[in-house]
């Protein structure tokens, strides 16, 4: 089994910035990627970013490139979402996954899940 704990989220102004980190512990061996999503009130869990720990490869959603960064600390076992120039739409709770696979947008693709943690950005 896999176990991943988010840490990072709270309250920022508009423009501000925030970290997120997702620790991975348990069989992480078997992983080959990890993504962060989000979901706001009322709306579908979508994709945000991913990293293809193999290629060493990311990817972002549109609606956050150039503004966020996904990364990840070998040692550590623990992925990072940081977060800059934060707009009051990217409000929501983000969720850090993990897949065994190449890393995908799609969420059922992933096969383990965190609690997620609550970002919200005022105007």
């Amino acid at each position: 089994q896999v176990q991943l704990v988010e840490s990072g989220g709270g309250l920022v102004q508009a423009g501000g910035s925030l970290r997120l980190s997702c620790a991975t512990s348990g069989r992480t061996f078997s992983l080959d990627g990890t993504g962060w999503f989000r979901q706001a009130p009322g709306k579908e869990r979508e994709f945000v970013a991913a990293i293809w720990w193999s290629l060493r490869s990311t990817y972002y959603a549109d609606s956050v490139k150039g503004r966020f960064t996904i990364s990840r600390d070998n040692a550590k076992n623990t992925v990072y979402l940081q977060m800059n120039s934060l707009k009051p739409e990217d409000t929501a709770v983000y969720y850090c996954a993990a897949s065994r696979t190449n890393p995908t947008m799609l969420a059922r693709d992933y096969d383990y899940w965190g609690q997620g943690t609550q970002v919200t950005v005022s105007s």
